[in-house]
This record gives structure tokens, sequence and C-alpha cells, in this order.
């Protein structure tokens, strides 16, 4: 009987050292593991900014920039357009002591960062010639914040001329070429356009203007022929129309065919 019970205590010790050994080793495990994940947030690193060879990158290289694409077409839109314009030529003056009069935007895009970048192509007056410049403005809008990134001139305005569109070249006779869509004539004429065909539409909601799908033109001297097809939206329809516009050698606009589209 003695001999059972010395048998017993000392097993009895044998698995209480053993448990005591596991309980330890898995507390030195677990703070090993708890040690690394602290250490990986400290320098700003998880497991989402892994990159596939197993590297660890800083969050901000990471993100994932969004594409550059057209702003929205509204009203309220266009003045929150030529606002930052505005604010770009202003901030532009300032840094470069430059005198230059903002006159309209000609193209207006965003991408989507830390907040919106705006993307402009500003026509503005540099000592009595109208120039195109091309901006970048990062907005913040909650926290009030606006930033002119970049600024430089990218050239002279284009216009609709003779000599661009060959009615000039070689002895060539004039006839329809394509021209940009983003040339100021165009765009007027374009404008000039929606403006008639509302006038004419019996319709309570207004036309906006959102593309200018195609245009081509016919110069002679001053005068000028421009055929568009054009995107328009009325309430939440949206329209296409083959217009064509009569510029004069006095510079006024006459829309002389107008019709929808039906392709």
């Amino acid at each position: 009987m003695i001999l059972c019970t010395s048998s017993s205590s000392s097993a009895a010790k044998i698995l209480r050292y053993m448990f005591f050994r596991l309980v330890l080793l898995a507390l030195v495990f677990s703070a090993s593991v708890f040690g690394s994940q602290f250490q990986f947030r400290e320098q700003g690193f998880c497991s989402s900014e892994v990159e596939e060879e197993g590297n660890y990158l800083p969050p901000k290289k990471m993100a994932t920039l969004g594409g550059v694409h057209d702003s929205h077409s509204s009203n309220q839109n266009t003045d929150e357009i030529d606002g930052l314009a505005r604010f770009a030529v202003e901030q532009h003056n300032n840094k470069e002591n430059a005198l230059l009069e903002f006159a309209r935007v000609v193209k207006a895009q965003e991408q989507v960062v830390a907040g919106t970048m705006h993307h402009l192509t500003i026509e503005a007056i540099d000592a009595g010639k109208k120039k195109l410049y091309e901006a970048k403005v990062w907005v913040k809008p909650w926290m009030g914040f606006k930033e002119l990134q970049e600024f430089k001139h990218v050239g002279e305005t284009p216009s609709l001329t003779p000599s661009d569109l060959g009615a000039k070249q070689d002895g060539h006779a004039p006839g329809w070429q394509t021209v940009p869509t983003h040339d100021p004539v165009v765009q007027d004429a374009a404008h000039h356009a929606v403006k008639s065909i509302q006038q004419r539409s019996n319709s309570l909601f207004p036309y906006e203007l959102l593309e200018i799908i195609h245009a081509k033109a016919e110069v002679i001297e001053e005068s000028a022929k421009i055929h568009m097809l054009l995107k328009l939206k009325r309430g939440d329809k949206e329209e296409k129309f083959n217009v064509q516009v009569h510029k004069n050698n006095e510079g006024t606009f006459h829309l002389n065919q107008m019709e929808p589209d039906r392709s």
C-alpha cells in the first residue's frame, strides 16, 4: 500500500509539471504572435497591403486613384466649375505676378483622389490674346480645402479659319471638314443651337448640352456652316439632334437645320 501511494504521488507531480509546461508554452506563443501583429500595425501595415510577391507597402502607396472622367453637366455644377477655374487663374496670377483674365472653361474633367482633382482646360486672355491653359485644382469639401496643383499654357485658342479647313490650301475649293468639338466656335454654335431648340420647344424642362458627339464645318472667308450631332438632356430623357448652324461674317449664329437623330 505504501508503494502504490508513492507511485500515485509521483505520477500526479509529473502530470502537474507537464500541464504547467504546456500553459507556459502557450503563453509564450501568444505573446510572440501578439507582438508581431503589434509591430506591423505600428509600422502602418496590414494584411490587405501585401503585394503578390509578399512585400509590404505603406497605405498611401496602395491607394488606387479613380479614373479621369467628364464632369457632370448641370447649372449648379457649371457655376462650381467656373468658380474653380477663376480660382486657378487668380492663384496663377498671384504666384507668377501675371495678369491673365478668365474667359471661360473649355473642358472640365474630374478624378476621385483624397477628395476630387479637377482637370480644367481654361481659355484666358493674356495681353489681349486668347490662350488655352490646363489647370489641376485639388478640392476636399469636408475640410474646406482647395489648392492649385498645376497651371500651364498649352497653346493659342483654336478658331475655325478657311486655312484650317483646307479652303485655301493649294487652290482647292472649300469643303466640309471634321473639326475639333472643343473649338470655341463649335462650342458657341452648339450652345446657340440648344438655345434655339429650347425656344422652339413647348417643353417645361430646359434642354442641357451633354456632349458634342462630332462636328464638321465649311468655312468661306469670314462665314462658316457648322454641322453637329448633339446629345442633349431634357428632364430625365436624353436625346440626340442633328443641327446645322450658320455663322455669318458679323459673328452672328443662326440655326438653319434641326432634326432628331434616330440612329
